[in-house]
């Protein structure tokens, strides 16, 4: 089942316990993002300690009630100028913001989950596959409906493998 609009907003809202995301494009191609991006390469940065969106704010609301929102993104140096973009636009504000986001750098190794695309994972029962185009342009989100147990270990490994956001950066 294909999830769009409000059952797509409804699903990312009303998770029980933890709301986790693997993402593994160098880049994604959002349109609400090209003025943000133009920004970017424009020289603008955000102070991560003073920015404050919607986003943000609900990630603190959701942690306030003792929930978890986290991902981990499978990436390879150099970073895509999308990635330099997206840790400082966005990572480094949700991290102080109370999301848990990891970095799983496979440039010099093999990467422990090849071949797994992109999905978020709701309280570990509920799957929606994230599907894109080669050049990082969304096509659909669909509602998983076998076992959940292989992205369940996904996380697993993934979290295993990877490092918190601000120890990877401050390397």
């Amino acid at each position: 089942m294909l999830l769009d609009g409000e059952e797509w907003r409804a699903t990312l809202r009303e998770f029980q316990s933890e709301a986790w995301r693997l993402e593994t494009l160098p880049q994604y191609l959002v349109p609400q993002e090209a003025e943000e991006l133009e920004a970017f390469r424009a020289g603008k940065r955000v102070d991560p300690r003073t920015y404050s969106s919607a986003y943000t704010e609900n990630l603190k609301r959701i942690r306030g009630e003792g929930k978890r929102k986290g991902r981990v993104h499978i990436v390879a140096r150099p970073l895509s100028e999308y990635l330099r973009f997206e840790f400082s636009r966005y990572y480094a504000p949700h991290v102080l913001a109370g999301e848990d986001v990891r970095i799983l750098d496979v440039t010099d190794r093999e990467n422990p989950l090849p071949g797994v695309q992109d999905f978020w994972m709701f309280d570990r029962s509920r799957v929606v596959l994230m599907h894109y185009e080669e050049d990082g342009t969304q096509i659909g989100r669909e509602l998983y409906e076998g076992d959940p147990t292989p992205f369940i270990e996904y996380q697993r490994v993934a979290i295993a493998e990877s490092v918190p956001f601000l120890e990877y950066v401050n390397e």
